[in-house]
């Protein structure tokens, strides 16, 4: 680390939310001897993948509002009314119905980020900290030198950057497999200006996530046009050129996700968190595992005993896998379409009344609170958690803004938008001539094997394994290491090994572990090495690379706390080292 004669040079790789949150703990830390280099693949600041062309039209927008975004220089709704009325006029947005509870075109919202980004450059440079920004800049590699206690930058133009500290806060990423080599096919929906198509075929989407409904939106509308009929009703008219576009999701569930409701709490905090002390206790009470049951109980059912106790009272001696078996069993008894106009209905009231689905809300807070301490689960609760849970907290968190539900309804209502339930055996095959073949063996009703000319993976970002991690020199010099996990039982870990679970492995300490999706970090998102040292020179907020120990992907809540914790040890360590 530096000494006190010279500034304390930090990297950050990106430059989208996550960036712009870690650059705001770094301004208002109140140190005047940082020095600060962004790298930004773009030609843009603050926006990232999903709020800019690469990742939105203008058709799609935020599933956050206003109210739900942690604070930065200048609220949301603040910002709308400074803008000029041209660019409002180009979202549909009145400047005279702007309010806290507003929610924006993506595009618009990159913009509004963008924004704050500049005034915190502003502040800053009144403060004397050094800001170099790096556009159009991709990072290809980096190299840790523990004996200087630096590190190595270097770019896609093969320049070589020297600095003390690196966060990487690269944001979304999808890797791709059959695209641009099977026509039709595509692996993400992203950018979304490729599904500009027009298609006179069904068209299979898969999942039934935020990321389908992006590609429904889009292509929706390069096929037929929304328009309200004499009601109100808003309707969707298929173009006469192409009578036979249909669009088929297939959904692991057979489910459609949750609609935005009203939250009495939007702004998750730390408080929704398990103290360090209660994390403490259970783990000692557990082998050094932190419950799953716990987490559930104390975050989940002790919540909801105070803000609904008629709900409370119906699942209070259920144990996780029950309350997951009856909620979900209670959705899956409807036609998914039904259910969710009816949750439509329920998420109107909601909002109109500002009355909170406690439940749904505090789900949203459990999710939260499982994501920090995940990696002290036992590997048998991590897998609990991934098979049982997380399938119910991603229908119910998804939170799909209202008119994107209005317009799936409106699809679906004209004969456009189907789902089908795509069991656990089901496979999609890439078909040489184009598109890929769907194969669901557990479909008796209908053909088991459906060939589309347009396929489009919309599963949502993947959990990315370590050898996917972009900056090979690292993995190369075992400066990072595999996410892993210890079985609790030995006889569990040993079982899963003799089954053939190629993630199950006995080390040499004599126990089971289990690999998950990712990097090992510490509790300030350190990487962590082969020896279990933290290394200080090296941050990460990359969630597709720390899926293992951070499983749900909290989005702005996310950034806000991880940068609180990263900026706290990064600056508290550098102040003890250079005063030493």
């Amino acid at each position: 680390m530096p000494s006190p004669t010279r500034r304390l040079r930090v990297a950050i790789l990106g430059g989208g939310p996550s960036a712009l949150f870690m650059y705001k703990r770094l301004i208002e830390s109140g140190r005047n001897d940082l020095c600060i280099e962004i790298f930004e693949r773009s030609s843009q600041l603050g926006a990232g993948m999903p709020y800019s062309a690469a990742g939105a039209r203008v058709e799609h927008v935020t599933n956050v509002s206003g109210n739900e975004i942690p604070t930065l220089i200048t609220s949301l709704p603040e910002w709308l009314k400074t803008q000029p009325l041209e660019r409002l006029e180009q979202f549909q947005i009145d400047p005279h119905q702007v309010s806290p509870y507003h929610v924006v075109p993506r595009l618009l919202f990159g913009q509004y980020l963008a924004a704050q980004f500049d005034l915190l450059q502003q502040r800053a440079l009144v403060r004397g900290l050094e800001t170099q920004v790096h556009f159009n800049c991709a990072v290809t590699d980096l190299r840790d030198e523990p004996t200087s206690q630096t590190i190595w930058v270097e770019t896609a133009d093969q320049h070589q950057r020297n600095v003390d500290v690196v966060i990487v806060c690269t944001g979304h990423y999808w890797p791709t497999s059959h695209e641009g080599k099977v026509p039709g096919y595509f692996d993400s929906p992203y950018p979304p200006t490729k599904l500009a198509l027009t298609l006179n075929h069904p068209v299979a989407i898969r999942g039934a996530s935020l990321t389908a409904i992006d590609a429904i939106r889009t292509l929706a509308r390069y096929n037929g046009h929304f328009e309200n009929d004499a009601t109100g009703q808003l309707r969707y008219y298929r173009s006469e050129a192409v009578p036979d576009f249909q669009m088929v999701m297939h959904s692991r569930q057979g489910l459609l996700p949750a609609i935005r409701f009203h939250l009495d709490e939007p702004l998750i905090s730390q408080d929704d968190q398990l103290s360090p002390d209660m994390i403490a206790a259970n783990r000692q009470q557990n082998q050094g595992f932190l419950s799953l049951d716990f987490v559930f109980d104390k975050v989940f059912k002790e919540t909801l005993r105070k803000k609904d106790p008629v709900f409370y009272n119906r699942i209070r001696e259920m144990n996780l896998e029950a309350f997951v078996d009856a909620i979900m069993g209670m959705r899956e008894q409807q036609d998914p379409f039904v259910l969710f106009a009816n949750e439509y209905q329920q998420a109107e009231q909601s909002i109109r009344k500002h009355e909170s689905i406690h439940w749904k809300e505090t789900l949203a807070v459990l999710s939260y609170a499982l994501n920090y301490p995940a990696k002290y689960f036992s590997a048998e609760d991590s897998q609990r958690l991934k098979k049982v849970l997380m399938p119910l907290i991603s229908i119910v968190i998804a939170f799909v803004p209202q008119q994107s539900a209005r317009e799936l309804l409106a699809l679906h209502q004209a004969g456009v938008l189907t789902l089908k339930t795509a069991g656990e055996d089901s496979t999609v095959t890439p078909h040489p001539e184009g598109g890929a073949t769907y194969y669901n063996p557990e479909d008796t009703d209908q053909p088991q094997s459906v060939h589309y000319q347009t396929f489009v993976d919309c599963i949502g970002q993947p959990h990315l394994a370590f050898e996917d991690f972009p900056f090979k020199t690292l993995i190369r010099d075992q400066t990072i290491s595999r996410a892993r996990l210890r079985y609790q039982s030995d006889e569990a870990g040993l079982t899963a090994l003799r089954q053939g679970n190629q993630d199950v492995e006995q080390l040499a300490d004599g126990a089971f572990y289990l690999t998950v999706p990712g990097l090992a970090i510490n509790d300030d998102f350190q990487v962590v090495g082969p020896q279990g040292q933290s290394n200080p020179r090296l941050y990460i907020m990359a969630v597709p690379h720390i899926g293992g120990y951070n499983p749900d992907y909290s989005g702005l809540d996310f950034a806000e706390a991880a940068s609180a914790r990263i900026g706290k040890h990064l600056l508290q360590i550098d102040h003890a080292q250079t005063n030493a």
